[in-house]
């Protein structure tokens, strides 16, 4: 059966925030079937229970960023992409400052750890958001698509004057071992000028070439190079699988974009839930998922539960 997950046991995650500078630190606690991703801000004199879904979006200028009551939790797309891909449903996440640990620029660490606590299969089923109908949204020369597909799939497209990226293309059919080998490690990136002007103003105080991909003039400036030769378009879709995850459950659909990022990602989220004539939400019982495993065909599971819908 297609089940609901949690960790395993509870750990913390240390680093220092991109924007702050400040050492901050993640405690991921287990969490009971339903719960979905919560935050707690626990720095403050108040505390704020913010959940990891769209309607708690308050910025998308320089990331993602989530709040509620008067607090915020800036930068989540990193982890929440890492618990997309280890299947983490449920869960608790304390955090003693107002941005996630950028720790190395990418969500490789945040997997790690999380396969370091280990992760619980709980009683309860897991639903999805199928699209049914495309769905679209362009902005400018900026876009993004969504068709019906059996999985979850992301074709992304970025275009750059800078000869360093220039024009580049990538596609992932979403699973957790395409995830980690191919996206998880992708680190973000800046130009040189825009981290100076975001120092200038009291951003990026944290930003170092230890945990993100900067570019000069003359191209990359990191003394080991890039992770990979398309490195900044496969960034783009670990940021995509982060901030698509603030549907609340899983989607089977193929996701086009071109030239989007944080903002166009989120006004997509809203666009999806705001047209559920375009979307239905499948549930996979016993007898579909026993009947998958003894086939190994996750594409049969969805077929018969489109069937049933």
């Amino acid at each position: 059966m297609i089940l609901q997950r949690t960790l395993q046991n509870p750990i913390e995650i240390s680093g220092i925030g991109l924007h702050s500078g400040a050492n901050i630190c993640l405690r991921l606690r287990p969490a009971a079937a339903g719960t979905g991703i919560i935050f707690y801000r626990r720095d403050a004199q108040r505390s704020a229970a913010i959940p990891a879904k769209v309607e708690n979006v308050v910025d998308t200028r320089l990331a993602t960023v989530l709040g509620r009551d008067g607090l915020t939790v800036s930068t989540v797309e990193h982890f929440l992409a890492a618990l997309s891909a280890c299947g983490i449903d449920n869960l608790h996440v304390d955090i003693d400052g107002p941005e996630v640990p950028i720790l190395d620029g990418s969500a490789a660490p945040f997997i790690a750890a999380i396969e370091k606590a280990g992760t619980e299969t709980l009683l309860a089923s897991r639903k999805f958001i199928a699209i049914r109908k495309p769905i679209s949204l362009i902005e400018g020369d900026k876009r993004i698509s969504i068709i019906p597909s059996r999985f979850f799939r992301i074709t992304f497209d970025i275009a750059f004057e800078h000869k360093a990226i220039a024009v580049q293309q990538y596609s992932m059919k979403f699973t957790s071992e395409n995830f980690q080998r191919d996206i998880a490690p992708a680190r973000t990136f800046g130009f040189l000028h825009e981290v100076e002007h975001l120092k200038s103003v009291g951003l990026a105080r944290g930003g170092s070439l230890d945990n993100a991909v900067v570019i000069d003039e003359g191209g990359v400036i990191n003394p080991e190079g890039l992770r990979y030769r398309d490195e900044f378009v496969r960034h783009k879709i670990l940021d995509a699988c982060g901030d698509f995850s603030l549907l609340g459950a899983p989607m089977l659909g193929h996701i086009r974009a071109f030239k989007a990022g944080h903002d166009l990602n989120a006004k997509m989220v809203r666009k999806i839930l705001a047209n559920p004539d375009h979307w239905a939400t499948l549930e996979f019982d016993a007898i579909t998922s026993q009947e998958a495993q003894r086939q190994n065909s996750p594409a049969f599971a969805v077929d018969l539960a489109w069937s049933k819908n």
